[in-house]
């Protein structure tokens, strides 16, 4: 048992501090009792709430020491990534609303300008801060501010490409004050992967390390006596491109944090880097032990240390994320070429059990989006069959990788798109409102968009199978039927779909409903409230447009539905097919996403807020017909 005492008046310093003008009022000697207090909170507040939880855990003495050193806002702090702010957000302001965080009209989920003065820049995806603070310290310098501008990298931020191109750039701007500090806790959300990652893990039992860098092979050879001179690969790396370092020290020690960032602020002048260790999960002891399971959580009791599961949907039900990974399993007994690679997403992604079974098969590059499209555009060219399960917002990251190293060079090459349409907690940065618009346009390109379980294993099968360009398969953060699955024993004879076509669901008169995705089960109940036709388009590209034309021939006005952008989505596909055939000009009503950012809010919250639930579809249809 992990006994939690849930007594307010434990929060005794806590309790006054609102502020950072409040907090630097604070005797030192009153920090150790804050930092315990303020974990405390932390451990209360979100296994009340759910939300990102090991990484905040591991911060709280780095942010009580950079509240209390620097003068915010005047100074500023970038959270990188953003999923360890919980702390930040607690001492600037919002503690009492810190239960809404990830909640529709609660707090956001990470870092965010419009909510906060202390938040410099908005955040989601990892890896922008030294770009952003460069940037920032830059402006500060040329208008004469004496202002300071921290960026905290961690939780595997620092293995993302964008992160080097902004650290050779500020290496080389040397009247700036801009302060790097790598919260060094051996994780991300899976584990830290990466030579980067496995040289600069501290070496106390050995007393020589040799490797050989790709960045100007800037650490060759180098000489590591850890325990004497508290070196490591990343400080040489760091130190070679420009950098005054500092560290490793105790992240978890409040004053050695304060004296070196005390040092830093008023002494150091140039581009300077503070390595600092901690715990992911620090002060918990489950979340200690595996903070991969403890990284975000949903509700949970405290005291027994368990996170529960989702017992209603255990057997009936499963999720798209675990229908790939179950068959990327089954094509692994027979086909030992298909090899899965995840940008530092393997659990998301549902590949835990192939990367375990299969390990000469997988491959996690890390937060790497870019590498990712092209390392698997080379396993393709070498006769491989690369398969990239990626999230939606993520591969926005890729695109040119995808456009230029694959889809040109059609490629062979299957994107598992996960978190397709609406993801829910994580809000604006992190929705899949976009991928079917900005892949539309991609020549060489298929794009399929499954319906339940079943035609979701029918099109990773299709998608394996094809062979003259990329294929994508396109699926939300969601729950689906586990129901008639097809077993494919033999590779050879696997069960697919035949290529654009779409399928008729449901059979009825005026109006025919045009689904891509997901939302079929909601746009059945319509259909039948309408005794309108019902169409599984399947494909977003190609088009069905065959049957596209034969749907405007016979019915007197059209409706597509999909979970993607308007602007530009599959229904936008549909209207280029009338456009191009001026003969069948019918009405037509496009329902989706509309054009702003989706804040953050249940998945079920936000569809029905968004009127893409059965009774938002009726009345979005119904309205429309009575302005014809």
């Amino acid at each position: 048992m992990h006994m939690i005492n849930d007594d307010s008046n434990i929060y005794s310093i806590l309790e006054f501090i609102n502020t950072p003008e409040e907090l630097r009022q604070l005797p030192e000697n009153k920090l150790n009792k804050l930092c315990n207090e303020l974990r405390q909170f932390l451990l209360n507040s979100v296994s009340k709430s759910s939300g990102h939880f090991a990484s905040g855990l591991g911060v709280v003495e780095l942010t009580v020491a950079l509240h209390y050193v620097y003068n915010t806002p005047f100074d500023y702090l970038i959270w990188d990534v953003g999923h360890q702010s919980y702390p930040h957000k607690i001492l600037t302001g919002r503690k009492k609303r810190i239960y809404s965080i990830r909640q529709r009209n609660g707090l956001h989920p990470f870092p965010c300008r419009d909510e906060s003065k202390y938040d410099v820049l908005s955040v989601g995806h990892s890896s922008t801060s030294i770009s952003a603070g460069l940037g920032l310290a830059i402006a500060a310098e040329r208008e004469m501010l004496n202002r300071h501008t921290v960026c905290i990298i961690g939780d595997g931020a620092l293995t993302a490409g964008m992160a080097f191109e902004a650290i050779n750039h500020a290496g080389t701007v040397k009247s700036t004050n801009l302060l790097i500090i790598l919260n060094d806790n051996d994780m991300s959300i899976s584990e830290n992967v990466g030579a980067l990652h496995t040289s600069s893990c501290k070496t106390k039992k050995k007393k020589y390390l040799n490797i050989t860098s790709n960045i100007k092979k800037l650490c060759r050879n180098i000489f590591i006596n850890h325990e004497e001179n508290n070196f490591t690969i990343a400080m040489e790396l760091f130190k070679n491109l420009g950098f005054n370092c500092i560290g490793p020290i105790d992240g978890h020690n409040v004053y050695k944090l304060i004296h070196n960032l005390r040092n830093i602020r008023n002494t150091k002048k140039g581009p300077q880097f503070l390595h600092i260790i901690t715990k992911k999960g620090y002060g918990y002891k489950p979340a200690e032990k595996d903070p991969i399971k403890w990284h975000a959580v949903p509700k949970f009791n405290l005291n027994s240390g368990i996170i529960p599961t989702n017992q209603h949907n255990i057997k009936k039900n499963i999720t798209y994320s675990e229908v790939f990974g179950e068959w990327l399993c089954q094509i692994a007994t027979q086909d030992n070429k298909i090899i899965g690679i995840t940008p530092a997403m393997r659990e998301g992604s549902g590949m835990s059990k192939f990367s375990k079974k299969y390990p000469k098969q997988y491959f996690d590059v890390a937060i790497a989006e870019q590498h990712a499209v092209t390392f698997a555009a080379g396993l393709a060219i070498a006769g491989y069959k690369p398969v990239v399960a990626i999230y939606s917002t993520f591969l926005q990251r890729a695109y040119d990788q995808f456009i230029h190293d694959i889809a040109i060079q059609k490629l062979p090459v299957l994107f598992a798109i996960d978190r397709g349409g609406i993801v829910g907690a994580d809000g604006q940065t992190h929705q899949g409102a976009f991928d079917l618009s900005y892949l539309r346009c991609i020549p060489n390109t298929i794009i399929m968009t499954p319906s339940d379980a079943y035609e979701c294993k029918l099109m990773l099968n299709t998608g394996y199978l094809y062979q003259k360009g990329p294929s994508i398969v396109r699926y939300p953060k969601e729950y689906t039927t586990n129901n008639n699955i097809p077993n494919d024993n033999n590779i050879k004879q696997l069960y697919s779909i035949p290529l654009n076509k779409g399928i008729i669901r449901h059979h009825g008169q005026h109006i025919a409903i045009l689904n891509f995705g997901a939302l079929l089960k909601a746009a059945y109940n319509v259909a039948l409230q309408l005794n309108a036709t019902l169409v599984d388009m399947r494909f977003v590209k190609p088009l069905d447009e065959t049957l596209i034309k034969n749907l405007a021939k016979n019915h007197q006005a059209l409706i597509t539905l999909e979970e993607n952008a308007i602007t530009g989505g599959a229904g936008s596909g549909v209207n280029e097919i009338l456009m191009r055939n001026n003969k069948l000009l019918i009405p037509i009503l496009n329902i989706g996403l509309p054009d702003f950012f989706i804040q953050q809010g249940s998945r079920t919250e936000i569809l029905s807020e968004l009127g893409l639930d059965s009774s938002g579809i009726y009345k979005k249809i119904m309205d429309w017909i009575i302005m014809q």
